[in-house]
């Protein structure tokens, strides 16, 4: 199984990218999960004042269903509030924090209600609410979005293909959407599933990728986009990005990069082998579908 850990260093997105590796800067970690197979991951965040929110996806294997959770962090980035703001009854994952007309939005991966949804705040940041329902002609995994030259673009794979990345189009985050002609704009497991917040670099934008060619979640690659219209898409792939060897144990993946001020937010993987790790691995998946097969929901599909 993969276990995960989440962590920040003192450098913005731009020159984590420029130096290509996350070693020469100092590294704070976040705190783990509730037990032994649990874990936080997809970190993303948001700078209010003097106040830094971290919205994460908080694992148990032993029940396999994410929810998200939302760190407070000071001027100092000490730690001083956690607490849980969205659960569903599906597994929730990669949570987008953003702002658009003076209010709050928050998009996570929910690929297992068969969809996407976008959530308002009612109370920034632990409270919200379902603002509707983003419809794309298929499922997204990790959408990713980004406001553009006037309009808003969703980078996003799809469900059960980690090897295509898709883009679409819209005035306003709540849609309606409108698929690029050019889809998909890349294919292959070595840069088509994003991973984490693009960086925005005077006209040109930095969307951070997965390189999956060695395993899930091995490296991270940039992915410079040079040209970003409603008919056309140029881009290239820069070179991967892996976990430093200091970080071991978490040392077998890099997950995510992404831009939150004067931090740069990443997660890191170790792969546990262990008979106790496949065993709560095992008691998660059946206590999973035990819980999908009580669902009476509409949308929701086999994970």
């Amino acid at each position: 199984m993969d276990l995960w850990r989440s962590g920040f260093v003192h450098a913005p997105l731009a020159e984590v990218l420029a130096a290509g590796s996350l070693e020469p800067f100092e590294v704070r970690w976040l705190p783990g999960g509730n037990g032994r197979f649990a874990f936080l991951a997809d970190p993303f965040g948001v700078v209010r004042g003097h106040l830094t929110h971290v919205f994460v996806e908080a694992f148990n294997y032993r029940d396999r269903r994410g929810k998200i959770e939302v760190l407070t962090f000071d001027s100092a980035m000490a730690l001083v509030e956690r607490s849980t703001c969205l659960t569903e009854p599906w597994h929730l994952s990669y949570p987008i924090p953003f702002e658009w007309r003076g209010e709050d939005f928050l998009l996570p991966e929910a690929h297992r209600s068969g969809g996407l949804t976008l959530y308002r705040a009612t109370r920034f940041p632990d409270r919200w609410e379902r603002a509707g329902r983003i419809e794309l002609p298929d499922v997204p995994v990790d959408a990713t979005p980004v406001r553009h030259d006037g309009l808003w673009w969703l980078f996003y794979s799809v469900a059960g293909d980690d090897g295509r990345l898709q883009v679409a189009f819209s005035e306003k985050p709540t849609g309606p959407w409108r698929f690029h002609p050019a889809n998909p704009v890349r294919t292959g497991l070595a840069g088509s599933r994003p991973a984490g917040r693009p960086a925005q670099l005077g006209d040109r934008i930095i969307l951070p990728v997965q390189d999956c060619t060695r395993t899930y979640g091995g490296a991270v690659r940039p992915l410079h986009i040079h040209r970003l219209t409603p008919d056309a898409f140029e881009a290239e792939l820069g070179a991967a990005i892996a976990a430093p060897r200091g970080f071991a144990p978490y040392s077998d993946g890099l997950h995510t990069l992404s831009e939150c001020g004067a931090v740069t937010l990443f997660d890191v993987k170790r792969i546990d082998r262990s008979l106790a790790g496949q065993a709560v691995g095992l008691i998660g998946k059946v206590r999973r579908r035990a819980g999908r097969s009580r669902m009476r929901l509409p949308g929701i599909g086999p994970g």
